[in-house]
C-alpha cells in the first residue's frame, strides 16, 4: 500500500469517528467502529469495555514490545461551536469535528502505522491500543486493560504535540484540606472559627515553593481552587474545606508531595487519589535519540494523558496542536496526518 492509501484509510476512519458521538463513558459506538475496522484488516481484535487492542501477529516474547496508544473518547462540545461538532467536514486542508485533534488524528494514523509495520521485518513487537475514558481518567479506561496486555517496554501516546516528542508530563493530585473549629453564635465571643484556623494554611499553600525544579516542566505547583465553609451569617463555622489542585513535575512522586504538604499545614489533608503520576523518559532512550536524529525537539507537557497510568517509559508524539483541544470548531490538518505517517514510519 502507498502512503496515500494509508492516509485515505486514516481520514475515512476519522470521519466515521467524528460522526459518532463518543463522550467519555459513552464510547461504545466508536469502540464498535474501531473493533470492526481492525477486524476488517484481518487482525485479531481484543476488547474490554470500550477499550480495543490488537497484538503483533508475529509477537515474540524474546523481543521488546512497543505500545502505541491513543484514546477514542472526547469531551462534550462547548456551546460556542459555529459548526456541527459531529459533522466531519473537510475545507481546504482542515478536517473539522469534535475529537479530530484530540486525539483522533493520532488514533487513526497510529493504526495505519501498525498495519504497515507488521508487514515489515522488525526486532521488536507492536501492540496497538485504542483506550476509553481518557478525558476523565476513568476506572474503565486504560487502567482496565494494562494488566491484560503483554509485557510493555515503552509506549508512544498519540496526543497532539505537533509531532514533537513530549518526554515529560505533569502528574495530578487533588487534595481536600480541612480545618476544624467549634460552632457558636456570631454575636457572642464563643466558638472557634474554622475559616480563621485555615488562614495560615491558605497562605502557606499560596507561597510555598518546592525545591526541585524540572528543566522540562518547571516547578511542582499547587493551587487553592475551592473553599467551602459556614452555613449562615450568624453561626461560627466549625469546618472549612479547601480543594487544592497539585501538578507534580517528574522529580516528585504524588505521595512525596502529599507528605510534604501534610507536614507543613495544621489542617487535615486527604488525597482523592495518588494514581495520576508524572512521567518522564530520558533523552538518551533509543526512541528519543532517534527523534532527535530526525530533527524533532523534546519538550515537557503540562497536560495530563493516559501516560499517568503507565508504569513503563512513555512519551507523547502525535499530529495536531494541544491548543486546539477542547476548543470550539476543533480541527486537524490532513497535511499534519500525512506528516505523522512519515515521522512514525521513519521512527519505527
Amino acid at each position: 500500500m502507498t502512503t496515500d492509501e494509508y492516509l485515505d484509510g486514516a481520514v475515512t476512519l476519522l470521519q466515521q469517528l467524528i460522526a459518532t458521538p463518543s463522550a467519555s463513558r459513552n464510547e461504545d459506538k466508536a469502540a464498535d467502529i474501531m473493533e470492526n475496522t481492525i477486524s476488517s484488516y484481518g487482525l485479531t481484535v481484543h476488547r474490554k469495555g470500550n477499550n480495543i487492542w490488537t497484538i503483533d501477529p508475529e509477537y515474540d516474547e524474546s523481543r521488546q514490545t512497543l505500545l502505541i496508544n491513543a484514546h477514542i473518547d472526547t469531551v462534550k462540545p462547548v456551546t460556542t461551536w459555529n459548526r456541527d461538532p459531529y459533522s466531519p467536514e473537510i475545507e481546504d486542508d482542515r478536517l473539522y469535528g469534535l475529537g479530530s485533534n484530540d486525539c483522533g488524528g493520532g488514533l487513526v494514523t497510529l493504526l495505519q502505522i501498525f498495519r504497515k509495520k507488521i508487514k515489515e521485518k522488525r526486532n521488536y513487537n507492536l501492540v496497538y491500543l485504542a483506550s476509553a475514558e481518557e478525558e476523565v481518567s476513568g476506572a474503565n479506561g486504560i487502567s482496565l486493560v494494562l494488566p491484560l496486555l503483554p509485557h510493555i517496554d515503552v509506549a508512544i501516546v498519540g496526543e497532539p504535540t505537533g509531532m514533537q516528542p513530549a518526554i515529560a508530563e505533569r502528574g495530578l493530585m487533588v487534595l481536600d484540606v480541612i480545618s476544624h473549629g467549634k460552632s457558636g453564635h456570631a454575636a457572642r465571643n464563643e466558638g472557634v472559627n474554622a475559616i480563621y484556623e485555615a488562614l495560615d494554611d491558605m497562605q502557606w499553600i499560596r507561597d510555598y515553593k518546592f525545591d526541585r525544579v524540572s528543566d522540562l516542566l518547571g516547578p511542582t505547583k499547587m493551587t487553592l481552587t475551592v473553599i467551602n465553609a459556614g452555613t449562615q451569617h450568624n453561626v461560627i463555622p466549625d469546618k472549612c474545606t479547601m480543594l487544592v489542585d497539585v501538578r507534580t513535575n517528574e522529580l516528585y512522586t504524588n505521595e512525596e508531595v502529599f507528605d510534604i504538604i501534610r507536614q507543613h499545614v495544621r489542617s487535615e489533608v486527604k488525597a482523592h487519589s495518588f494514581r495520576l503520576h508524572s512521567s518522564h523518559i530520558p533523552k538518551d532512550h533509543p526512541l528519543i535519540a532517534r527523534c532527535i536524529a530526525l530533527g524533532l525537539t523534546p519538550f515537557g507537557s503540562p497536560t495530563l494523558s493516559d501516560q499517568a497510568l503507565m508504569s513503563f517509559p512513555s512519551f507523547k508524539l502525535g499530529p495536531g496542536q494541544s491548543s486546539r483541544s477542547h476548543s470550539a470548531d476543533e480541527y486537524i490538518c490532513i497535511s499534519e496526518m500525512r506528516e505523522a505517517l512519515r515521522i512514525y514510519d521513519a521512527l519505527l
